[in-house]
């Protein structure tokens, strides 16, 4: 029989001595505890844990690494075969194994053709136990061949004609990725007109004057070899009926002349596929493709239908202008007959595509490892399923079951091995093998037959502490082939345990629900097979709680004084508890007025800040407490009050005029206390119905002392008055005498009636009930009336006690009611009141909002409509719309996540809503579901759309580094948010001289797939300044700045610092105090002379005839003008700093083979191939300061385009 632990826990009650708790539970296949030193002592077989692909396509120009890593007790040897022999990895001296493990290094970057080792490889790991195999590992150099050369002759058609430019790329290793472009690397348009098929070839439905060019070039790209073929230009010229008459003129007779017409619509007609039908076969899972591409003009439009079924929402996507169906995730359910229809104004025609799904064989039952004890019988399953059906087949330690030795505890069961009463050499390893025409699976599952005594492998003499009235866990992991049983006992004895429930569970471990302080002893587990005895004693302490006996209290102190607060802890004896204070549950301040003593914490000098709540937590090792208190801070006691005072209570207070809806109150003022009293406030208190309650009845200026008060029914009254001053209101006088007033009929009815239904069928009216002071009398009580709105019924009454609600079952689903709530009382009845209307319960709408479209506006924004529900499906108050959406899976990796759903509400009957906030370059699916008040309404069909891409996020970090006398190497990492496929990255800089002027702007290019730089040839000894940004099809993104400097040449600043600086000399510093000195004497003179002479005609002639190439100063305000040196004239700059925002202006196409190099001039080999190498070429562009005299030094940049 197999064992199994069984996943429930047995409860054994007390009243057994000694107790024993028995553990033997049947289970499947025996299980083998992860611990460390259990795995270390037991055999196991090998299992192999990594493995390269079955179809390992490598790079022929790199090491071939070939991965087999398994493991086993003991370690196992590894061995390979290659095409079905042994493969002797000594006699190769390129081939190594790696120690320890059975993964292959073949070492061809040396020496070798990785074509040499093309093959089919296995591996197997073997121990004593058996051995385990690995798949057939297909070894494959990927290829990027060249294209052929071929003469492509000018094609030249007429306006509105269809045509197809053949792409027919090199056959490689895996297939090539191809796309059109042009002489400059600008990808080519594409439309519903002109698209690229799934074969690469270049579909026009029909071709314009504009799509005349000499430059159609197919690309292939090989991404394993990171290589771009080019396949020779393509000319195409599209002539009107004019020009090709003139043409034919000139080459041909004079009766070849077209029509004046120069294009003639027509009905559609396929380009591909050909013929009304085909067929087309794909495996299960993988993405089904079917495309239909037409001709005709004006330019069709395809649709796609299933014959003989519909399409699947959530898998189906249209690709390449709606020409191209694709279904992912493929199943045998999506075989059938699919329907492309292109149609146009002149027709229609359809195309059946007939689906076939296959399947490549898939696991419903893969084989498990089998733990089994001598004489014991298991099961291994392989069951698979696939299209065809798999043939299934078994090997032993990797050899055909057929021929492998015989084992008389085995017998195999198609899909299922059946083993009985086993033994240890019954242990080996099981390959299953599943197979049809489209793929195999091979599983590996070993049987390992142990025999072991029981084990324990809880350390032994544990010791656990449990606070008392808390469980207690005593653990006894074990381990034994056959299972062991399990049996425990209290004390060396084995005395009974009584009066409490212990409860075993699955692992050994016992349970104490309630521990007491009797609980406290030594527990011994003992585990028996019938190959041993094992046993191990633990020990359990019971501890007394920790507890606050003495909490902090409430404090109010004044600012400056100083406040304590006492926290006593009692607690176990053997436990050592820590005290700690928390303010507003944070760190007390750090501050020296705050002092903390064994049991209590002093604040000193208080201050506001001070203020909050305070916690004392006391910890030990095995429980913690807290109690807290808050401390307010108040200001000083005020200085004494001035001798004005607010007025003293009135008094005297007497009633007169009793009568039944008014009684006259007067009463004697108090003191007004040297501030004239401004206004009298009553009050009155309903000692029947809302006793010890004040409610405000009126007030009367300051010079009255009567008024007189309207009264209502039934109420017990008595009155206060208060007098007010400038200062303040007074106390409250005495209470009057007690007046009761008489009964009468209500005033008024209940407000707020409403009628709204809590379910499907009922109406439920709820009102405002009168207060005992409205209710004019006893027996107050309600009638409740109701009839449909929209009928011609009696209205239905109800008398009801004094409540506020009543509940009317029965009802049709929202129907309008008009319900009436009328008070009365012993006395009679309130005036008739007014109708209100309600409805009674809402149920869920029944239809979900149809003909839902999106309209993606941007990379984040999308706006979305929809058709509104009738109104009679919604069946309660329309509340508004509901948008589910979520982002499926990201349109750059496809990863399956975790989808977050994000809900918007349109509130009312709109059709349309906007979503904000999408991610660029996503793929999300919603639905639209109609709401009221009692719920969402089934979803429309769930909706999918793409965001397109958005410009990035900017780079992560740049950083420069390695600077020396003449480069600098930038190393960055890319943008955290891409939101796109990153094209390129742009890198512009300039040097900053030592006034902070920049100068000259260099503009760099850097492929996408580069996150290191190195600038060559700059300036020793200089700053620069750089500017970064990646780009995607979108635009540029954020740029990033940094700043770097050359290394110093240390020899001219050796020789600069040898010279002496003739400033500083004194010798110097005289003669220059004697010139300015000589020159102040000269200026005196011409002054002293200036002043005598008077003005002299020369003067005069000069100021009459000034030179006009010589104008010291503006007319218009009197600066200086602009000076001109006429030998090195230099334009004025614009500026010497860059934008504010330091963005830069794109000027390269946002999909271009530019962004993968330097410029538009990337190197091809004569054959056309496009290798990756790329030589920089940049145009100089306008500096944005100082000009050089040196131009920027050319950067030279090598680049694979992946």
């Amino acid at each position: 029989m197999q064992l199994k632990i069984m996943p429930k826990k047995k409860r054994l009650s007390a009243g057994r001595a000694p107790l024993m708790l028995f553990l033997c539970q049947m289970i499947s296949a025996l299980e083998v505890p992860l611990d460390p030193k259990l795995l270390e002592d037991l055999v196991q077989p090998p299992t192999i844990t990594q493995q390269s692909p079955k179809d390992y396509i490598i790079d022929p120009r790199e090491n071939i690494v070939i991965q087999c890593e398994a493991k086993g007790k003991p370690s196992p040897s590894f061995s390979w075969t290659r095409n079905g022999t042994h493969f002797d990895i000594d006699k190769d001296p390129l081939v190594t194994m790696k120690p320890g493990s059975g993964t292959l290094t073949i070492n061809i970057m040396s020496e070798g053709k990785a074509e040499t080792y093309e093959g089919v490889y296995q591996c197997t790991a073997r121990n004593e136990r058996g051995a385990a195999i690995s798949n057939n590992i297909v070894i494959r150099p990927s290829r990027s061949p060249l294209w052929t050369k071929e003469k492509l002759e000018p094609i030249i058609l007429r306006n509105g004609q269809s045509l197809v430019l053949p792409c027919r790329p090199p056959i490689g290793l895996p297939p090539p990725i191809i796309f059109w472009m042009d002489n400059s690397f600008q990808r080519l348009p594409q439309s519903e007109r002109v698209s690229q098929g799934l074969n690469g070839d270049l579909y026009f439905s029909n071709v314009l004057p504009e799509d005349t060019r000499e430059d159609y070039i197919c690309y292939a790209r090989f991404n394993h070899t990171q290589t771009i073929q080019q396949k020779q230009p393509i000319s195409v010229k599209v002539i009107s009926v004019d020009e090709l008459n003139d043409t034919i003129a000139a080459n041909l007779s004079d009766t070849e002349f077209y029509g004046a017409k120069s294009h003639r619509p027509r009905p559609p007609t396929f380009l591909t596929p050909d013929g009304n039908t085909s067929r087309k076969e794909e495996l299960r899972g993988n993405v089904l493709s079917l495309e239909c591409i037409a001709e005709g003009l004006p330019t069709p439009i395809i649709y796609w239908i299933k014959e003989d079924g519909t399409l699947p929402i959530n898998r189906t996507f249209y690709r390449n202008f709606k020409k191209t169906l694709q279904i992912v995730q493929v199943t045998e359910a999506d075989s059938g007959n699919y329907q492309c229809i292109a149609k146009n104004a002149l027709g229609a025609i359809h195309h059946t595509i007939s689906v076939t799904v296959k399947a490549a064989p898939y696991w419903i039952i893969a084989p498990q490892n089998l733990v089994l004890s001598p004489e014991e019988d298991g099961t291994l399953i392989c069951r698979a399923n696939g299209n065809p059906k798999p043939r299934i087949s078994w090997l032993s330690n990797g050899v055909p079951i057929e021929i492998a030795p015989d084992d008389p505890s085995r017998k195999i069961d198609g899909d299922t091995i059946i083993f009985s009463k086993v033994q240890e050499r019954s242990s080996a390893v099981y390959q299953c093998n599943a197979s049809n025409e489209y793929g195999y699976l091979l599983a590996n599952a070993f049987v390992n037959v142990l025999a072991e005594p029981p084990r324990i492998l809880t350390s032994a003499n544990t010791l656990y502490q449990v606070i008392a009235n808390r469980p207690a866990l005593l653990d006894c992991a074990f381990f034994g082939s056959p299972l062991p049983t399990i049996e425990w006992f209290k004390g060396a004895k084995g005395s009974a345990l009584r009066e409490d429930i212990y409860v075993l569970h699955e692992n050994g471990t016992l349970e104490i629900p309630v521990a007491q302080k009797d609980s406290t002893g030594t527990y011994t587990c003992v585990a028996r097979n019938k190959l041993g005895m094992a046993k191990n004693d633990v020990h359990l302490e019971i501890k007394d709680p920790t507890r606050i006996i003495k909490q902090p209290e409430y404090a109010v102190v004044q600012r400056g004084s100083t406040v304590s607060f006492e926290c006593k802890v009692k607690h176990d004896h053997t436990l050592i508890p820590t005290v700690m204070w928390l303010k507003d549950h944070g760190e007390l301040p750090n501050d020296g007025r705050f002092t903390v003593d064994k049991d209590r914490l002093v604040v000193a000098d208080v201050n506001d800040d001070d203020g909050g709540t305070y916690t004392c937590v006391a910890n030990t090792t095995l429980d913690n407490v807290s109690a807290s208190a808050v401390l307010s801070v108040v200001a000083p006691t005020p200085t004494p009050a001035p001798i004005y005072d607010v007025p003293n209570p009135p008094f005297d207070l007497e009633l007169t005029d009793q009568l039944d809806r008014s009684v006259q109150l007067s009463w004697t003022p108090g003191d007004d206390n040297n501030s004239p009293i401004t206004k009298f406030i009553i009050e009155y208190e309903d000692a029947m119905h809302e006793p010890g309650l004040w409610h405000h009845q009126t007030e009367v200026p300051g010079t009255q002392t009567t008024a007189q008060l309207k009264l209502s029914p039934y109420v017990n009254y008595s009155f206060r008055v208060m007098a007010e001053n400038n200062l303040g209101r007074s106390l409250p006088s005495e209470a009057s005498e007690q007046y009761l007033t008489k009964a009468a009929e209500p005033d008024k009815n209940p407000t707020a009636v409403e009628g709204l239904g809590s379910e499907p069928d009922n109406l439920v009216i709820t009102w405002k009930p009168l207060n005992g002071f409205e209710s004019n009398g006893p027996g107050l009580q309600y009638k409740v009336s109701w009839r449909q709105k929209d009928g011609d019924d009696e209205w239905t009454s109800v008398v009801v006690a004094n409540v506020s609600k009543y509940i009317v079952s029965g009802t049709p689903t929202f129907v309008p009611y008009l319900i009436k709530v009328q008070a009365l009382n012993d006395a009679g009845f309130a005036p008739e009141p007014a109708a209100v209307m309600g409805h009674s319960g809402e149920d869920l709408p029944m239809v979900a909002p149809g003909n839902v479209r999106v309209n993606v506006v941007n990379s984040t924004l999308a706006e979305v409509h929809w058709d509104p529900v009738p109104l009679k499906s919604i069946r309660g108050h329309l509340q508004g719309y509901r948008i589910y959406y979520w982002k499926a899976q990201s349109s750059l990796t496809r990863n399956r996540r975790h989808i977050e759903k994000k809900i918007l509400t349109f509130q009312g009957s709109k059709t349309h809503g906007m979503l904000p906030g999408l991610e660029p370059f996503s793929h999300y699916t919603l639905n639209v579901r109609v709401v009221n008040g009692k719920g969402e309404g089934p979803a429309s069909p769930d909706k999918v759309f793409n965001t397109p891409e958005g410009v990035p996020s900017a780079p992560s970090s740049l950083k420069i580094v390695n600077p020396t006398l003449d480069s600098l190497t930038l190393e960055w990492e890319p943008p955290s948010h891409p939101n796109g496929i990153l094209t390129e990255y742009t890198l512009k800089y300039q040097p900053i001289n030592s006034t902070h002027e920049l100068g000259p702007l260099v503009d760099l290019k850097i492929p996408a797939n580069k996150t290191r730089w190195i600038l060559k040839n700059l300036n020793f000894s200089t700053r620069y300044k750089f500017y970064f940004y990646a780009q995607t099809a979108a635009g540029s993104g954020i740029q990033i700045t940094e700043e770097a400097i050359t290394t110093v040449d240390e020899g001219k600043l050796a020789m600069a610092s040898r010279q002496v600086d003739i400033a500083t000399q004194g010798w110097f510093i005289g003669l220059m105090c004697a010139v300015a000195l000589l020159i102040l004497i000269l200026l005196i003179v011409c002054f002293i002379r200036r002043n005598k002479g008077g003005k002299y005609p020369v003067k005069e002639k000069e100021d009459a005839h000034a030179d006009p190439e010589i104008q010291p100063m503006k007319e218009d305000d009197g600066t200086f003008g602009e000076y001109s040196d006429a030998e090195d004239h230099k334009p004025l700059k614009k500026g010497s700093r860059t934008p504010s925002d330091r963005t830069v202006k794109k000027e390269d196409s946002d999909d271009s083979l530019v962004d993968y190099g330097e410029g538009v001039n990337g190197q091809f080999n004569e054959d056309g191939s496009f290798i990756g190498q790329y030589s920089g070429k940049k145009e100089k562009e306008p500096a944005e300061g100082n000009e050089s005299s040196e131009a920027p030094s050319p950067v030279n940049a090598m680049n694979s385009f992946v």
